[in-house]
């Protein structure tokens, strides 16, 4: 009797390298031109490998960007939950967290957008959905662990917190947002975003303008 194929250590290893060659060809596309551009054969162009290769991993360009938009969703929650983490306090925490994604939001503009605001097919909007709501349920975390030392006025977090994401992303990657500036440009863009998302809060102005001087911004991203 034939004994089952079991993979070894390096043909796991290969075969996940492959995976996150193909999100990381995918994900370059989006950023650069939308996620009309990822399409399987350019996925495979970009990747450098054949496009029966991608649906191997991918059987269809929805299973692809549906893998795209949770591994998206999972770096940019792990960021702010770091940012948040390496605080000195609540009140830090929570301006951190907002500096971080709204910076990290700025830099990948044309990758979130193409995430959360492109037409997509229907099957792929509890993924968008679960996308935002991860980057809510981290910050409403945030503004709950400010409020019991009076850093913050009593206010429903399950109301705050996706009105911020809301304001961030429609000021800051929005049709509406300015996507033009240098460098110090959209540093200041992300500072008086931040700014306004801890004044919404109540966050006294110049205690806000102190936490968001105090903000260590992330270094740019690749889009």
């Amino acid at each position: 009797m034939a004994m089952p194929y079991r993979r070894t250590e390096n043909v796991v290893r290969r075969l996940a390298e492959r995976e996150q060659a193909i999100l990381d060809a995918a994900t370059t596309l989006a950023a650069e031109s939308g996620m009309v551009a990822v399409q399987i054969a350019n996925v495979a162009r970009r990747a450098g490998i054949a496009a029966g290769t991608v649906y191997r991993y991918f059987p269809s360009k929805t299973d692809l960007v549906g893998a795209l938009i949770e591994a998206l969703g999972a770096r940019e929650l792990a960021a702010m939950r770091a940012a948040g983490n390496a605080a000195p306090g609540p009140l830090s925490a929570l301006a951190a967290c907002i500096a971080t994604f709204a910076a990290r939001a700025l830099y990948a503009r044309r990758l979130l957008w193409a995430v959360t605001g492109e037409p997509l097919e229907p099957e792929l909007d509890a993924l968008r959905r679960d996308f935002r709501q991860s980057l809510v349920a981290e910050l409403a975390t945030r503004i709950r662990a400010a409020a019991p030392g009076r850093h913050l006025p009593d206010q429903d977090a399950d109301v705050a917190a996706p009105a911020v994401i809301g304001a961030l992303m429609e000021g800051l990657i929005g049709p509406l947002a300015p996507h033009d500036g240098d460098a110090v440009a959209q540093r200041e863009a992300v500072q008086t975003a931040t700014l306004l998302a801890l004044r919404a809060l109540g966050v006294i102005d110049a205690r806000a303008r102190g936490l968001v001087a105090q903000c260590v911004l992330p270094v740019q991203q690749a889009s």
